[in-house]
């Protein structure tokens, strides 16, 4: 038996049979790798109660660590979160496999026939905190771009990922796929984390999921290739031509549906023509709904807000808080979103498609919204069943990262004897 007594040597075993499993899920057929997940997402189901029981320790873990309500919120399981686990796995069971799609072909006047072909990036790493959802998420999603994967959950969700983690197993089981196609590192020592950045002979790509210390460490740190977003400083600009019903409603659940999800938003800004009409309605509406309205001076004459102070632009509060300043057009808003954004996501309400199109033109966020809640900044409602993470540089993957972004291509050519003069 190997000697796996040191981080070291775990995580290089770990990764030798991801690489092993990986050429195996290169060519499974589409079908088995369905009927994998589907078989996950009836386990899932099966075995709430365990699920839920699991999660309890890990909420008791996350409340003797001084996690904040939004961490917690992240963190908790309950029926109708497991449902949408099970409902997660089966919408990416139905989706189209990406796996030998052809992306384009065409033909050479030297008698080349050339296809350019969908195929798996390899072993991809995950590494994500308090969200034990993202261990069906980030499985369902490699193993249907016929990637072997290695999650590395937070400690907070230690009991809850690896009981959701069992059930990926016995998927994998009931179509004969290869076990170690869906690996979770079986410890919470952050040394583990350590050394699945430098394992570039093993694992293909890191996708990290979390916070902005988790996420700046993997990118400085990281020797791997990185699929990351650094952190969801999200803004809405009401335009002067805004609709005030649809401000209200827009605005209210962008921040309080779910304030620790990466597309809550972060950042009101408002046309100073609308600040005493339509802004100070929205404001005292978020105030009403219990969110702590940081406001620049333009703004502070709505009771209830609070002055904001520099370090307030730029910010992720993931929590009932929002920055709000005031600013004299769309171009001044375009500028504030260019200056303290984070390339993630960014909304526009407006009724006036001239100014719509200018924000869409001059912006360069991952996700560019109009009239529409930011809280909608996922793949789930992206009609892609799920994503391992919202990317926000700009090679290979950008935006929501579902099962297509987990595939690379390559070139298939085929002649009748074609020699080169």
């Amino acid at each position: 038996m190997k000697d796996l007594d040191t981080i070291p040597a775990l995580m290089a075993d770990i990764g030798a049979r991801a690489r092993a499993a990986s050429h195996a899920l290169a060519f499974s057929p589409a079908e088995r790798k369905r009927a994998a997940l589907m078989a996950a997402a009836d386990a899932v189901w099966g075995a709430r109660t365990t699920i839920i029981a699991a999660n309890k320790d890990d909420l008791a873990y996350g409340r003797d660590k001084g996690l904040s309500d939004a961490m917690m919120d992240r963190l908790m399981l309950d029926d109708a979160r497991i449902q949408g686990i099970v409902d997660g796995l089966r919408a990416v069971a139905d989706q189209p496999d990406p796996v030998g799609q052809v992306i384009a072909a065409w033909d050479r006047p030297n008698g080349l026939h050339i296809q350019r072909v969908r195929t798996p990036l390899g072993v991809i790493g995950v590494i994500y905190e308090s969200r034990p959802n993202v261990t069906a998420d980030a499985g369902a999603l490699c193993l249907k771009a016929g990637n072997a994967v290695i999650l590395r959950g937070g400690s907070e969700s230690f009991h809850s990922s690896r009981a959701i983690h069992a059930c990926l197993l016995e998927g994998l089981k009931a179509a004969d796929l290869p076990e170690d196609a869906i690996q979770l590192v079986p410890t919470r020592d952050r040394a583990a984390v350590s050394e699945m950045l430098t394992m570039t002979d093993h694992i293909d790509v890191i996708v990290p999921r979390g916070g902005k210390g988790l996420v700046g460490l993997v990118q400085r740190e990281a020797r791997v290739p990185v699929f990351a977003h650094l952190e969801g400083i999200v803004h809405i600009y009401i335009d002067k031509s805004a609709d005030p019903e649809t401000a209200l409603k827009v605005v209210l659940n962008a921040k309080t549906r779910r304030t620790g999800i990466c597309g809550a938003a972060e950042c009101l800004l408002i046309h100073r023509d609308v600040v005493h009409t339509i802004g100070q309605g929205v404001i005292r509406a978020l105030i009403d709904a219990g969110v702590e309205v940081r406001a620049d001076d333009a703004l502070r004459h709505v009771p209830g807000t609070t002055q904001a102070r520099d370090e307030d632009w730029g910010r992720e509060y993931l929590d009932m808080v929002i920055a709000a300043r005031a600013v004299s057009d769309i171009d001044a808003a375009i500028a504030h979103i260019r200056q303290f954004g984070s390339n993630h996501t960014d909304c526009i309400l407006t009724e006036d498609i001239a100014a719509r199109d200018r924000f869409f033109e001059r912006l360069d966020s991952a996700i560019l919204m109009h009239n529409a809640s930011t809280q909608f900044a996922d793949g789930g409602e992206f009609g892609m069943g799920a994503e391992i993470g919202i990317a926000t540089g700009k090679m290979h993957a950008r935006g929501p990262v579902g099962a297509t972004e987990l595939t690379s291509f390559k070139y298939l050519v085929t002649g009748e004897g074609a020699v080169r003069t």
